[in-house]
């Protein structure tokens, strides 16, 4: 009796094959229909991480203060300098919200697969829903970072224009550009586990380099550089989000339209990379 190609009956029969990746379009339909495991997987864990700690939702703005207060004390009153702008606190307490706001979708992002092996391999879902719920997480923890925000801009004698409303799009922007460095660091961390390792690294060189307790404007300023190490630093994503949202909050700041064009563009592009980069090895995740 012959042997019966098992592979082609299921072929013919139009059976599909376990753990085939499914088109793009298919891949992200079946993505928005499953979205509210996401928003309640980020949910749980948020309310999971505070209730280890015994100040809870407040240990997720102090930290950020108390990071902030030990760049101020240094920056702002040991050392002083010509880098600070106008209404410093403001600026520097902005800055640092924000870029925690980056960094740690950055970080937690890249652990979303391999922190979760045991759910990757059994059960089935579109794996991407992982680092959608790793970013939407720290978009809820930046909620009560933007309210001491606000108390901090108007003790400051900032007080709300209309410019703050820019601040919806701004966030959409940086979510859509956060998301999209989460999923391409997830896939490579699966991948190649050792990028785990550099990816602080790669957080503390953007740190220094996005203007978080100085003004690039004023450090790099001709003629004491160069025009072009300016015009560089300026296309710096995650200083153009910063900057963004110092120039809606601020009225000592600017809102330049390069850097609308900046966060746009990056947010785009890498948020159209960063799904397509992921979806392409869906078939691997859960096999190492």
């Amino acid at each position: 009796m012959a042997d019966i190609d098992y592979r082609a009956v299921a072929i013919e029969a139009g059976l599909p094959r376990v753990g085939a990746r499914p088109s793009l379009w298919r891949y992200l339909v079946d993505l928005w229909h499953r979205r509210r495991f996401a928003t309640t997987l980020a949910r749980y864990r948020l309310e999971a991480t505070l209730s280890e700690q015994r100040l809870g939702i407040a240990w997720v703005v102090i930290s950020p203060l108390l990071q902030a207060a030990v760049y101020g004390t240094v920056f702002g009153i040991i050392m002083t300098s010509d880098s600070r702008p106008d209404n410093f606190v403001p600026f520097l307490v902005t800055g640092f919200f924000l870029f925690t706001f980056f960094s740690q979708s950055f970080s937690q992002g890249a652990k979303a697969l391999t922190g979760n092996v045991s759910l990757v391999r059994s059960l089935h879902f579109p794996r991407m829903l992982l680092p959608v719920s790793a970013v939407l997480k720290e978009l809820y923890t930046l909620a009560p970072m933007l309210v001491v925000l606000v108390a901090i801009l108007i003790g400051f004698g900032e007080l709300p224009t209309l410019n703050w409303l820019l601040m919806v799009p701004i966030l959409a922007l940086m979510t859509m550009f956060n998301l999209g460095v989460a999923l391409i660091a997830a896939r490579l961390t699966v991948h190649l586990r050792d990028i785990g390792q550099l990816i602080p690294i790669i957080t503390r060189i953007l740190f220094y380099a996005s203007g978080i307790f100085y003004s690039i404007d004023l450090v790099l300023a001709p003629p004491a550089h160069p025009a072009w190490m300016l015009q560089v630093a300026q296309f710096n994503p995650v200083h153009a989000f910063i900057e963004l949202g110092r120039g809606a909050l601020q009225t000592t700041q600017e809102l330049e339209p390069l850097l609308w064009v900046v966060a746009s563009g990056s947010a785009l592009v890498t948020l159209v990379f960063g799904v397509v980069f992921f979806w392409r090895a869906e078939e691997r995740y859960g096999r190492a």
